[in-house]
């Protein structure tokens, strides 16, 4: 940013208005927000957010506990209440005229709020914080999305290359929020020790969805009962959430090898930094294994018709967040009939040991740092930046 656009950022009637409707955008949005409001102490912020961005002056137009919604047939019957949303929300940020609307994540929900903030508003600059997902599917979006977008920013390294290739918006990679928390990720010398230690620390991560370990947690219970026969004792952790405590607890209290089962965040991250390898679903979790050091077997299973639906429309060459960071099948990745005890065990074992099977994965973790630009700039700090370029542009023009 120039010296004139910071000046013209920093007037005292700054508008910004931000629309994120899930608790993973609330925290961008509040990080957001705090990085601004560090630059302009005078800015003033209206849209829809959660506690994160309430904490740092957003008042919501509505809960965004309105929109957790969850099942084909609910979302059916809430249709109406949820496009009331929309236009209240495209309405308000109208009327309020801000200098750049960022609408975060949750593209079916703030692309049609952008849309109508366009048509109406366009002079307005558009900011979407968090890319869709058009590498993988549904590739035309890229394209159309610069009919009311002005810039993306990416979480991802590969995505700014994915939308110029597919003439999407202009895009730039901020970073990931994981490059600020590194620190809970990585082991210190003791836990590094434990690290190293038998028996061996496995860490078992079947999804933090219902359908998720409904499908994934007996086979991964069986999976690890096996595992001894090959590599002598471990020692089984299965972090999960305080919603799935009660029923996890009760699936795995007759496992051959009970898992020791944690909810609190900080004894999950403790059990990050000293497991030596995990079995885990796939997901965003991936990529803090990956930032952890720690070796790592993805299953992932879906019901008949999503598996059909996802050969047909997704084109990816892996469904393992880590691995499209990394440009490579690091991870392996036992999909649907493959996720069965015996082929776990048989990709698991080797990570236990100084094998070439673990030695791969740890040499490709070892550029997470140069790919995510780790330590380069705080991720909320680069988007804040861009953020204030575009608010700075609409007041000179």
């Amino acid at each position: 940013m120039t010296d004139n656009d910071q000046t013209a950022g920093r007037a005292a009637d700054l508008t910004i208005a931000l629309v994120a409707t899930e608790a993973s955008g609330d925290r961008l949005g509040g990080a957001l927000m705090q990085a601004i409001a560090s630059r302009v102490p005078g800015a003033r912020f209206v849209g829809v957010g959660g506690p994160d961005m309430a904490a740092h002056g957003l008042v919501s137009l509505f809960p965004i506990d309105e929109l957790a919604i969850i099942g084909f047939v609910a979302i059916l019957s809430r249709l109406p209440s949820i496009f009331r949303h929309i236009r209240a929300a495209a309405d308000a940020v109208i009327a309020a005229q801000p200098d750049v609307l960022v609408i975060i994540d949750s593209p079916e929900f703030t692309h049609r709020i952008a849309r109508r903030v366009r048509a109406a508003s366009s002079d307005i600059p558009i900011i979407d914080y968090v890319s869709p997902s058009v590498w993988a599917w549904r590739p035309g979006r890229a394209r159309a999305m610069r009919a009311y977008i002005d810039h993306v920013l990416a979480l991802l390294p590969f995505e700014p290359a994915a939308h110029a290739k597919l003439g999407g918006p202009p895009c730039d990679f901020v970073g990931h929020p994981l490059a600020s928390e590194v620190e809970r990720l990585r082991p210190s010398a003791r836990e590094a020790e434990r690290r190293a230690a038998n028996p061996p620390l496995v860490l078992v991560l079947p999804g933090s969805r219902t359908g998720e370990i409904r499908r994934h947690l007996s086979l991964f219970g069986e999976a690890t009962a096996l595992l001894p026969q090959r590599c002598g004792p471990i020692e089984a952790v299965l972090p999960t959430t305080p919603h799935l405590e009660e029923r996890v607890r009760a699936a795995t209290a007759d496992w051959p090898i009970p898992p020791r089962v944690v909810v609190e965040a900080e004894n999950k991250w403790a059990a990050f930094r000293q497991a030596r390898a995990a079995l885990a679903a796939s997901g965003t979790v991936t990529l803090e294994l990956a930032l952890a050091g720690v070796p790592t077997v993805v299953a992932y299973r879906v019901p008949l018709i999503e598996e059909v639906v996802g050969r047909l429309l997704i084109k990816v060459p892996s469904i393992v967040l880590a691995n499209l960071v990394l440009g490579g099948n690091v991870m392996p990745e036992l999909l649907q009939r493959q996720v069965a005890p015996e082929p776990l065990v048989a990709a698991l074992a080797p990570l236990l040991a100084d094998t070439p099977e673990r030695r791969r994965q740890l040499d490709a973790f070892a550029r997470l740092d140069q790919v995510m630009k780790i330590g380069a700039a705080n991720p909320s700090e680069a988007a804040a930046e861009i953020v204030l370029d575009h608010a700075g542009r609409r007041r000179r023009g």
